[in-house]
């Protein structure tokens, strides 16, 4: 493939929200906080312009094209994050055990994870709210890389692997175990 001499991705910057862009490190400010981000490892210039954020590459190309748009996108996730939210929403799922998860300070603790007596805990980073009911997980936050990487990892926590897969319940073949924490909604706060 040929490379094409310029390539560049336009991100508009809506009323509300600020960009302060200093060579490869971008500050987005807005009405529910302010997220920072360094694209330093990048190759690709990273400029504001009158009421959007321009990010372009030179000679580009397949890989470094790909990589404008996704520095693009990353600016507008910190963009709607700023001023919508992330929400993730979890579902507690169990046929037999009836598993829980509650948190507690800075953790979320996940108890009885087919009736087991250890308990599963996980840290909750800075900058994130969970709340849980009784058969619900709802992580929110305006990063949506640290609110997503936390909603996969109470996912894999609860992934059954090799021998736990055999059903428990006397059950051979079929589906197997469903008993888990699933993702079933991305959405906004606002």
């Amino acid at each position: 493939m040929a490379r094409q001499p310029y390539v560049f991705e336009e991100v508009e910057v809506p009323e509300g929200v600020k960009v302060d862009v200093s060579g490869s490190r971008v500050v987005v400010k807005g009405p529910l906080g302010t997220l920072e981000r360094d694209f330093g490892n990048i190759p690709v210039i990273i400029r504001s312009a009158d009421g959007s954020v321009i990010v372009e590459s030179y000679f580009a190309g397949r890989s470094e094209k790909a990589v404008v748009g996704t520095v693009a996108g990353h600016i507008r996730n910190m963009i709607l994050g700023v001023t919508k939210g992330w929400r993730y929403k979890l579902k507690i799922v169990f046929s037999h055990f009836p598993m829980n998860a509650k948190v507690q300070g800075n953790q979320l603790i996940i108890e009885n994870f087919m009736g087991r007596r250890s308990k599963i805990t996980l840290n909750i980073p800075k900058g994130i709210k969970v709340s849980t009911t009784k058969d619900d997980i709802v992580v929110e936050g305006i990063d949506k890389e640290t609110v997503s990487q936390f909603a996969a990892a109470v996912e894999l926590a609860t992934t059954l692997r090799g021998e736990e897969r055999i059903s428990p319940h006397g059950r051979e073949g079929g589906p197997g175990v469903l008993d888990g924490i699933y993702v079933y909604a991305v959405e906004h706060i606002k």
